[in-house]
């Protein structure tokens, strides 16, 4: 089949490349001519394991190319990917759905034959509704039909999401519609893959309601380990005895500094805002989004409290500033809140992540930038974990305890144990574990 992918952001390029390597003939279209250009030299403006090498196989073998011209890549195409940003809209929190309405038009112009005109892009009940009366109100003759298909994609392991997926949503009530997305699907649905078939509206709140139960789940550890320090348990063998209850699960159970990234914070906000145009609010995740919001800010006391109450002038050297590892977005990340409210009380903040700090010095002032976690903890009072990289997991502590002007460090991933660093003369603070641990 043609694919054309309208949008080589995030999900349209890791969509598209993985279409791709179906077999599929696949056309990602972005209207940034920068961002084209450097597809076209092999330079991937994301990162993401494995989609370097995925996009340059794909290429070579002649089955995914990138172009601005939207018209002619949709004239060709049996399927039409909508795959744009939705972010959150400035003043009221809905999404943003301008660029998916800008597509459809575009689209609409230029569709020859019976073509399936796919939102992948994540938007709000009844976009596909509208999108739809766009495309006719544009081209009166045209014949297609509008198809829901959410992604359930984890930044740093999407291709293989992708690739083996828990489920395929596709919300659509044309037969016509469901049988060349089951041909899209194909190879997925021959490995198992269930495809769940569903009503266009049905699909597209199945996307927010995954999120936003995921980030409530997140959020209902977070509190329970605020509660498991002040009673004096410990919130990771809270959070196991609970996962391995089946009906539980012990995914998005692990206590930290909130959620941010591309997805939740976003995704939780607009349901919200539908929810309450429709007169029927949820009231779980607006209290999920406020509690999320503060306990990111809120994470910067326990550095403070860990030299005493107070930070000014002194040096805190910060390891990880992405939202997740294996990722280079920045968008939400905790780290973002953690170090204003730092620097708000007067502490000199030296920074280190993997693959973020690019994105990083976009959106934060007076952050000195260092090679490793070694030359920003030089002389620092404290080091503080906020991204769980694997870089970050084995940490030479008595070269670090050398160089540091104190031995603290605050691990907002709950990555190493109490008894491993007083071993070593550090301070240790954590989140939801008690002052003294049993091994």
């Amino acid at each position: 089949m043609i694919i054309t992918v309208i949008g080589s952001g995030y999900v349209g390029l890791v969509s598209g490349a993985c279409f791709a390597d179906f077999g599929h003939q696949v056309i990602c279209v972005d209207k940034a001519e920068d961002k084209i250009a450097k597809l076209n030299n092999g330079v991937i403006p994301i990162f993401e394991p494995g989609l370097e090498d995925l996009v340059a196989n794909n290429t070579s073998a002649g089955r995914l190319s990138f172009t601005t011209d939207l018209a002619s890549s949709v004239a060709l195409a049996d399927v039409v990917f909508i795959a744009v940003g939705t972010p959150s809209r400035r003043g009221d929190g809905h999404a943003d759905l301008s660029y998916v309405y800008e597509a459809s038009k575009e689209i609409a112009a230029a569709l020859q034959g019976y073509t399936v005109v796919v939102t992948k892009s994540t938007v709000p009940v009844g976009t596909g509704d509208e999108v739809a009366r766009i495309i006719r109100e544009t081209n009166k003759s045209a014949d297609f039909d509008v198809v829901s298909n959410p992604e359930f994609l984890r930044e740093g392991a999407a291709i293989d999401d992708f690739k083996r997926p828990d489920r395929i949503v596709v919300g659509t009530e044309s037969k016509r519609a469901q049988e060349v997305m089951t041909e899209v699907y194909r190879p997925l649905y021959l490995n198992q893959s269930p495809i769940v078939f569903t009503a266009r509206r049905t699909s597209e709140l199945i996307k927010y309601a995954a999120n936003a139960f995921l980030a409530m789940k997140i959020t209902f550890i977070n509190e329970l380990a605020d509660l498991s320090e002040a009673v004096g348990a410990n919130v990771q063998d809270v959070a196991r005895g609970i996962g391995l209850d089946n009906r539980i699960g012990s995914k998005f159970l692990h206590a930290g500094p909130g959620y941010g990234g591309s997805c939740f914070p976003k995704d939780t906000l607009a349901l919200v805002k539908t929810a309450q145009d429709y007169s029927s609010p949820i009231r779980l995740i607006e209290a999920t989004c406020a509690v999320n919001d503060q306990r990111k800010r809120s994470m910067a006391k326990k550095v403070i409290d860990s030299l005493n109450g107070d930070v000014r002038g002194k040096k805190i050297a910060i390891l990880g500033l992405t939202f997740k590892p294996n990722t280079d977005d920045m968008r939400d990340s905790p780290a973002l809140s953690i170090v204003q409210a730092l620097q708000d009380v007067g502490a000199d903040i030296h920074a280190f992540d993997p693959e973020g700090m690019p994105s990083a010095a976009t959106l934060m002032d007076n952050v000195h930038f260092g090679d490793d976690a070694y030359s920003i903890a030089e002389g620092a009072h404290a080091l503080v974990i906020v991204t769980e990289w694997n870089a970050f997991r084995a940490l030479d502590f008595s070269r670090l305890k050398q160089t540091m002007a104190q031995p603290v460090l605050v691990d907002l991933r709950n990555i190493y144990r109490r008894e491993e660093l007083e071993k070593h003369g550090f301070s240790y603070k954590c989140v939801g574990r008690p002052e003294q641990e049993i091994s």
